[in-house]
């Protein structure tokens, strides 16, 4: 495990040892923020602080030394004169760049006007057995930062400030439905039976019960239950797992919003969702609605566009009919899709994806989805083809899917059947009967959303891939005695799969 770390970095922690320091000590004095000390600096001249954090950027003239340290807040330069440190002096150029310390010293000005802290105590916090990675110019290559995410968060600011972001749109989001009154639940990750979604599963196994289980692909089957029981309101953020293909826009582990309101229909979801953004607009936006994302720019202030399934289909593919499978299938082969083995419904779908989707720049909710390929759905009553169902679309990208949830048992029960006899690695084996009993006891007219919360801080923070918002993104294993200095390729993309409900 040793074998990456530089010799004269283990010889400096040996030679500190025996010096009588304690290189990775248990406490060290504790530190203030370096944006607070850095606000109203002029006012706090000659005043002593205490700071901890990492080194870098060390200069070294004699009786001089300068370094800056750095934590999650901010930088501040540190000069180091050794009439002032004579315990620490001995040691200092066993104390290097990336090391961690906590700093005790006097605030004031170089003679250059530059604002500093005059050391007076230096304690090491941890001794870094490896340099930070400067032949990367702060770690610029993206397969090593995915790879080492930890490298990645102190030696790119921005890097830091976007996983912020990203927390502050969990919390926002959370708001959002706390204030609507939507209670917060947990549901099962393990489960029996998958289902919510058409989605690969992972598959585990459960020994004390000797049962296969399936990580979720969605939660959705066991909120509406909760819709049965009287929870009026419920919503939840968790991972969702789908054993598909890797691109800039899926990750097979996610994290899903689900929410189901009882007496509600897509349209009042419609107006949930435009709230959502509404909301993160205002906390997280600044009020200023427009982003730049993958260079094109977008205005995410309600109220957004609404265009029909059906209709977007027409217009991409003049002649063919949606229900129509063998002009859907020449289509298909037209658009060198795969046609072998693929279930009516899904091919058509999948002509869908590949000739609509990217034109859907918006933000946009493409409604009325036919039912076929939406099982959970509740049926138009002047049109049972189709189903009260929309998803939402920014820059080409699915951001969220939401429908009138389907309360009928037998009719659920019957498409249950169907997608049984239909089969494919997408579709569970038996039917959920449970969650159709759990129909049998009455749920009230309901609508339920799900949304991506990972596609959807790719928006907000401009990140042109999701693994830029997932702080450790799923990628091809390497040898783990590989030096970390030569990452291997990222893993290859694949065809993508949705990404919400």
């Amino acid at each position: 495990m040793t074998d990456g770390i530089a010799g004269d970095r283990l010889d400096k922690l040996k030679a500190l040892r025996e010096a009588g320091v304690d290189p990775f000590p248990a406490r060290v004095p504790k530190g203030e923020p370096i944006e607070g000390v850095l606000t109203n600096f002029d006012e706090k001249i000659e005043s002593t602080v205490t700071i901890a954090g990492r080194l870098s950027q060390i200069r070294d003239f004699g009786k001089l030394r300068f370094s800056h340290l750095t934590d999650r807040t901010g930088s501040l330069q540190v000069g180091f004169e050794r009439d002032r440190l004579p315990e620490f002096w001995p040691t200092r150029k066993k104390v290097e760049s990336n090391d961690l310390v906590s700093v005790t010293g006097v605030l004031g000005y170089t003679k250059k006007g530059e604002r500093t802290i005059w050391a007076t105590e230096v304690t090491l916090a941890a001794k870094a057995l490896r340099p930070a990675p400067e032949k990367w110019h702060g770690l610029q290559d993206t397969e090593a930062r995915y790879r080492m995410r930890y490298v990645d968060l102190f030696a790119n600011t921005e890097v830091r400030d976007a996983f912020a972001t990203r927390s502050k749109i969990v919390r926002e989001v959370r708001h959002y439905f706390d204030s609507l009154e939507y209670l917060e639940v947990e549901t099962p990750i393990l489960q029996p039976l998958f289902g919510g979604a058409a989605a690969r599963p992972f598959t585990t196994h459960h020994n004390a019960l000797d049962m296969p289980l399936f990580l979720r692909i969605a939660p959705e089957l066991y909120l509406k239950r909760l819709i049965v029981g009287g929870m009026e309101r419920v919503y939840e953020i968790g991972r969702v797992f789908r054993n598909e293909g890797i691109s800039t826009r899926h990750n097979p582990e996610f994290t899903m919003l689900e929410s189901y309101e009882a007496w509600a229909d897509y349209k009042d979801i419609m107006d949930r969702v435009e709230g959502l953004f509404q909301h993160l607009v205002d906390t997280v936006l600044g009020g200023d609605g427009k982003i730049t994302f993958r260079e094109a720019e977008y205005d995410l202030k309600p109220p957004f566009q609404k265009a029909r399934y059906l209709d977007l289909f027409a217009e991409q593919n003049p002649g063919v009919d949606w229900f129509e499978h063998e002009a859907v299938s020449a289509r298909a082969r037209e658009l060198k899709l795969k046609t072998e083995g693929i279930e009516p419904a899904k091919l058509a779908n999948d002509v869908f994806e590949a000739t609509v989707e990217d034109t859907l720049t918006g933000p946009v909710f493409v409604h009325d989805y036919p039912t076929a390929i939406s099982p959970l759905a509740k049926r138009m009553a002047d049109d049972p083809r189709v189903t009260e169902r929309f998803e939402l679309f920014v820059a080409g990208m699915e951001l969220g899917n939401a429908f009138s949830e389907l309360n009928d048992a037998v009719d659920q029960e019957q498409r249950f059947e169907e997608q049984v006899v239909d089969k494919d690695d997408e579709t569970p084996g038996e039917v959920d009967v449970d969650y159709v009993t759990a129909l049998e006891f009455g749920m009230p007219p309901a609508g339920g959303l799900g949304i991506g919360i990972d596609r959807l801080c790719m928006l907000l923070t401009s990140a042109s891939s999701i693994r830029d918002v997932v702080l450790f993104p799923l990628l091809r294993r390497i040898d783990p005695n590989a030096t970390a200095e030569a990452p291997a390729d990222a893993s290859a993309e694949q065809p993508e799969p949705n990404a919400t409900k």
